[in-house]
């Protein structure tokens, strides 16, 4: 049940007109008061002799005696509506329900027979609408202190206590809703979202991983918005707003937000906070480091960004408060770059996840901006690359991305939910959704071929690796029945071996980083966490010769002390997978 408070300046008879009216398209039927202050105001809507000016009139009367004593706001307007899914409540559950929302707020108090006039009007089935004046009948104004608090505090009881579908509450930091005119404009002009959830999403992007104010503008003007600065009397800029091309006002006028008015993250100081904090390294796109320095430039930035984010998990579970609040707004900036990089197959996902998680990263808990300066260096290393493609060396990467920050997503769940951020932690959960889907799309292919590596092991060899995997994985870890499970963990362990590494120490090594409880796959986690670890590619491809059947050999020799290995007769590790090339021109 969500209720929405407004405050109005005009006169009474305007808002009751609308409440008793058609409605802007014809949606409003049935139009008739559920309940008021006296149980006895009149009803335009199912009393013939009644008119709206009567109703406007006597809640007004408290207001006109007052005089030019009256003050600027001169009435409180608040819809509460059930959730699409809730039982049907009729006019006496509305009428009780908008007795217990005045009296929260302080509109009636109850016993208070010198209090504010009000009505509450039902003109669908979902929703009412509570009327009051500003004036109580006694002359004295409303104390309205934290009304919307109050409002929102008796809809969670009122939830509980009719059985309906219960939202989690508010801490005040979420960004602003679009208003219904926002929403039914869209509907006119045929847009899928509102304009300010549109620039929202766009200067969220624009700030993903800059390094300075003005790559931050520069960026939102690529994005082709319009761009209206706010200066002081000093010429400096104190702030500044933003609008679509073509989006005007019926005087054909730009239709301007203030980035305040998107989020409050998005005011000109919060982000000059977090860019002078939090300044990313401008170097090109981040290395890989070793043996995949010569993959693609998104490939090397999705697999620094993994790392990054690895370590972010690691401080949302032990670092400080400000400190992990900083890692929440870092991993929101990986996930803006990376939907913004992704092919389609999985960018309406990642889209998704990104916005989902905008919710995560706003709390009260105030970031110390300089923790983040890692996964924001990250983002920007993923920007700086372009665009990824989604298969290959590229489309592996992405995986092995999506892979930790699925858990990134998880332990910000967890982090808001010890701390009763309620919206935060749903909002983290929703973004493991999205991204444990577009994670299926862009892990299908290089899993698929390396289940077939591992298929393809001798049975000496695999049953060696079988039991190096059963050893070190906790005995508390749910146990699959099929050893076919670990075919792309064998697999895995097989090349870091002909890599030169020790199977068994790599796999305690990832095991050891952080714990698997809850991760919904193991297998796949050890296997990025892994590939990462020893600089396999992440498309596996033809990484390692296969033992050749009836020969017996079931690993590659081991060398002697001091004797030197020859390179391998198939590609190295460091060789551009030819599928992954890019386009000619």
């Amino acid at each position: 049940m969500i209720p929405k408070i407004r405050y109005g300046t005009r006169s009474t008879y305007g808002l009751v007109r609308y409440l008793f009216g058609a409605g802007k398209r014809d949606e409003h039927t049935d139009q008739h008061l559920v309940a008021s202050w006296n149980d006895y105001a009149p009803d335009p809507g199912r009393n013939p002799h009644h008119t709206i000016a009567q109703l406007a009139a006597q809640l007004d009367q408290p207001v006109k005696a007052l005089g030019d004593r009256a003050p600027e706001k001169t009435f409180w307007h608040c819809s509460v509506r059930a959730d699409p899914g809730d039982r049907h409540l009729d006019d006496a559950d509305w009428a009780a329900i908008a007795r217990r929302i005045v009296r929260a707020v302080g509109i009636a108090p109850e016993g208070d027979t010198a209090a504010c006039r009000w009505v509450a009007v039902r003109h669908a089935e979902d929703h009412i609408h509570i009327a009051a004046t500003l004036v109580r009948q006694d002359g004295r104004r409303a104390d309205l202190k934290f009304d919307k608090r109050k409002a929102q505090a008796e809809a969670r009881q009122i939830e509980k206590d009719y059985g309906l579908r219960q939202l989690n509450p508010g801490d005040g930091t979420a960004a602003k809703n679009p208003t219904s005119q926002e929403r039914f404009k869209a509907e006119r002009t045929g847009r899928d979202e509102t304009p300010r959830e549109t620039l929202r999403e766009a200067v969220r992007q624009a700030l993903a991983g800059a390094a300075d104010e003005a790559e931050f503008f520069t960026r939102l003007k690529d994005k082709g918005l319009r761009i209206k600065p706010t200066l002081g009397s000093s010429g400096d800029i104190l702030g500044y707003a933003v609008a679509l091309p073509g989006d005007r006002n019926a005087k054909g006028e730009p239709i301007w937000f203030a980035g305040s008015t998107l989020a409050a993250d998005l005011s000109l100081p919060r982000i000059r906070r977090r860019l002078t904090g939090g300044a990313p390294d401008q170097d090109a796109p981040p290395r890989a480091g070793g043996a995949r320095t010569n993959c693609s430039a998104p490939a090397r930035g999705r697999r620094a960004a993994s790392g990054a984010a690895e370590r972010a998990v690691v401080l949302l579970d032990s670092d400080g408060e400000s400190g992990a609040a900083a890692q929440l707004v870092g991993i929101g900036e990986v996930l803006d770059a990376v939907a913004q990089t992704s092919p389609a197959a999985t960018r309406a996902e990642l889209v998704a996840a990104a916005r989902s998680f905008e919710r995560a990263t706003r709390s009260h808990i105030r970031a110390e901006h300089a923790d983040a300066r890692a996964m924001r260096s990250a983002a920007r290393g993923i920007i700086q690359a372009g665009g990824a493609l989604g298969r290959g060396e590229d489309g592996g990467a992405t995986a092995m991305l999506l892979s930790t920050l699925v858990l990134a997503a998880i332990a910000a769940a967890r982090w808001h939910a010890a701390r009763g951020h309620a919206q935060q932690a749903a909002a983290s959960r929703q973004t493991a959704q999205h991204l444990r889907a577009a994670y299926q799309q862009a892990a299908a292919s290089p899993l698929q071929a390396l289940h077939a590596h591992g298929r393809a092991l001798p049975e000496g060899t695999r049953s060696s690796y079988e039991t190096t995997i059963r050893a070190a994985l906790p005995h508390d870890l749910p146990r699959t029945d099929s050893e076919a499970q670990h075919d792309a963990l064998a697999a895995t362990l097989a090349q870091a071996e002909h890599a030169g590494h020790d199977p068994k120490a790599l796999l305690q090594q990832a095991v050891g980083m952080r714990e698997l409880d809850s991760a919904e796959n193991v297998n796949d986690v050890l296997v990025w966490r892994l590939r990462r670890l020893a600089d396999l590619p992440a498309h596996p491809g033809p990484i390692f010769p296969l033992p050749k059947a009836g020969t017996g050999r079931t690993a590659p020799p081991a060398r002697r002390p001091g004797a030197h290995r020859a390179p391998p007769s198939v590609p190295r590790p460091d060789t551009p997978d030819p599928r992954n090339r890019p386009p000619r021109r």
